[in-house]
Formats: structure tokens, C-alpha cells, sequence
């Protein structure tokens, strides 16, 4: 929210995080990154492990993210945040910080790998996206912060991860730390009210951002800008109702975006049809869009994976098609 924000901490590579309470002991090796109320290093434990540790200038935005890391823990199979692992203070020049050590991430961040992949990937890491944010907002909270900044794709298979949940916050509150591109608040276009709808407003936006492959200037009236930012784009012609639809405040759930983005090519489908195509097509993307059912606890773990890498897999194809059947027709007009 503050440009000219700096890192409450300042560790150089070596620096020892002593645990006062649980004796762990994390070694820095650089910093990852600092928001407004804390600072994310990466570190190695006793076991020489790579782990996440987060500094915090209050005790208050510790529990409250610890909380966060908590529930999601109960939902198997989710991966939205990181695994917690530890929770303790730091004693050090006569001052007590607090901290939490939670699993590192390691991917790549989400435009980069964007850039390295391909615009095909964006849809697909959506869907993704989304399912696990209607699995946090069943929980009675709401991500807050959501920019692609916070999200980082790991791989085998590929899949999104939010790295950060330091402005989550519980259904009904105050969105608590946000960052204005994102923020509908910002754009004139609803409350900063935590409920889900807020996160599917930012879901949106990165969407376009990754696009256009940076944030751009709020200039005039605000839909009629971002509409136009979307018609600016071919690839996002097919996604123009639901985006606007997610601008708005629109959806009542997050699955329902999710359905709607797979739901809305159907409409380019009797236009640009393809006589080879199988009819399986339609009724794997209508399978894709319902609510993931429960599972046994360890095999629904085992079957995350694999059931993540067979959607991806689906996904990918399906966007494939209907993008290169899309460009097809544009060609066709084109030459009449």
C-alpha cells in the first residue's frame, strides 16, 4: 500500500533465529519479501531443510496468520497456503519478535512462469485458484491481498500457491491489508467488507494484469476502463461476461466463477464447431466444474495429486482447443 515502505527487519545471510520457547534454531539465507506487517526469510533448520520464516512487528498479526495456516491445515488436499511448522518468539538486543516458520514454496513466480509457459496457462491456474478459495471461504475466511505477487506456481504437476496469507481475514470483518490495483475499494466498485466476492473481484484483475503483463493506470470511469482493457485483448473475448461479471460483485461463490470461465466457451462452440471433435469434450468441462467431493482423510491426500495433474492436463487441452478454433474463425472472417 506504501511505495516508499521498508522491511521492519534487516538480517544478513548466517544470522541465527533462536526459538525462545521450542529451541528451534533457523539460519537466513536471504529475504523474500516484507509486507506491512512483517518480514519472510528463507532460512535452513537443525535438519538442514529449507523453511519459510516470517518476522512480525506484532504479536496480534502472528496469531491471526497462524490462525489462518491453522484452518487451511484441516482442509486435505488444499494447497492455497503453506504448511505451519513452528510458532515462537525471538529474543534479541533486549527486544521479543515474534515469528512463525512455515514450508517454502519453490516454483516460480506466477508471471514469470506465464511468460515461460504461455497465456494458455492463465485460465488454468484460475480454475485452480478458484476451487481453493470457495475450500477458504467455506472456512469463514477471505484471502484479502490476492495479486500475483502472493502467488508462486510450483511444478510436477503445476499448481498455484499463495504465499503469503498475512491479509486474510474472517468473513464479515474489514479487509485488513490490500494492495489498490486489486482492491475494488480503490476502483470505486465496493466495499473493502471481507466476503468472497472481494477475493473474485482481485481474481479478475490478475487475470487482466497477467495479460497485459503489468498493472496499469485507473484513468476515468472504472468499468468502462477495465471493459475496455479486456476488449483490448482477443484471448479474453470468450471471458469478457464472466470478468465483468467478477468486476461487478456478481458471483456468490467462487465455484460459481469457476464454472462460469469453463461454461462461457460454450457459447464460440456452435460458431467455430469442429465436426471431429468428441462430445466427451463438453461433459469433461462440465465435470471439471463441479465442487471437489470429500475424501478419507490419507487417500484423498494420495489422490490430490493425481487428480490435480489429470484437471490440468484436461484443462490445458481444452483451452488449446478452443483458443486455436477461435483463431481459426478470425482467420476465416478475416478472409471473406
Amino acid at each position: 500500500m506504501n511505495p516508499i515502505m521498508k522491511s521492519p527487519f534487516k538480517l544478513s545471510p548466517r544470522t541465527v533465529i533462536d526459538g525462545k520457547w521450542n529451541h528451534e534454531q533457523y539460519e537466513v539465507v536471504k529475504e523474500l519479501g516484507f509486507g506491512a506487517n512483517g518480514t519472510v526469510f528463507l532460512t535452513t533448520n537443525s535438519n538442514g531443510s529449507s523453511v519459510a520464516v516470517k518476522l512480525s512487528t506484532q504479536t496480534s498479526s502472528v496469531a491471526s496468520e497462524v490462525n489462518v495456516l491453522k484452518a487451511l491445515s484441516k482442509v486435505q488436499g488444499s494447497s492455497l497456503g503453506p504448511s505451519l511448522y513452528d510458532v515462537d518468539d525471538w529474543s534479541i538486543n533486549g527486544k521479543t519478535i515474534p515469528f512463525y516458520a512455515m514450508e517454502y514454496i519453490e516454483g516460480k513466480d506466477i508471471k514469470g512462469f506465464i511468460q515461460e509457459r504461455g497465456t494458455s496457462w492463465i485460465l488454468v491456474l484460475t480454475i485452480q485458484l478458484l476451487n481453493d478459495l470457495h475450500q477458504l471461504h467455506e472456512l469463514g475466511w477471505v484471502f484479502g491481498d490476492l495479486k500475483p505477487e502472493n502467488l508462486i506456481v510450483s511444478t510436477r504437476p503445476p499448481r498455484i500457491r499463495c504465499v503469503d496469507v498475512g491479509g486474510t481475514t474472517q468473513i464479515g470483518r474489514s479487509i485488513k491489508e490490500f494492495t489498490e490495483f486489486y482492491d475494488r475499494g480503490y476502483w470505486g466498485l465496493g466495499s473493502r467488507k471481507a466476503e468472497p466476492s472481494y477475493d473474485l473481484f482481485a481474481v479478475a484483475m490478475v487475470i487482466i494484469s497477467l495479460y497485459y503483463g503489468d498493472r496499469f493506470a485507473k484513468k476515468g470511469e472504472s468499468i468502462g476502463l477495465l471493459k475496455k482493457k479486456i476488449q483490448g485483448i482477443k484471448e479474453l473475448g470468450p471471458y469478457e461476461t464472466v470478468l465483468l461479471k467478477s468486476i461487478k460483485g456478481e458471483f456468490q461463490s467462487a465455484l460459481e466463477m469457476r464454472s462460469a470461465l469453463l461454461n462461457c466457451k460454450a457459447k464460440y462452440q456452435p460458431v467455430h464447431s469442429n465436426p471431429k471433435q468428441s462430445p466427451s469434450s463438453a461433459k469433461n468441462a462440465n465435470t471439471m466444474a463441479r465442487p471437489i467431493p470429500q475424501r478419507s482423510r490419507y487417500k484423498k491426500r494420495k489422490a490430490s495429486k493425481s487428480a490435480s495433474f489429470i484437471e490440468t492436463i484436461l484443462l490445458v487441452a481444452i483451452v488449446t482447443m478452443f483458443y486455436t478454433l477461435y483463431i481459426v474463425g478470425e482467420v476465416l472472417n478475416g478472409s471473406q
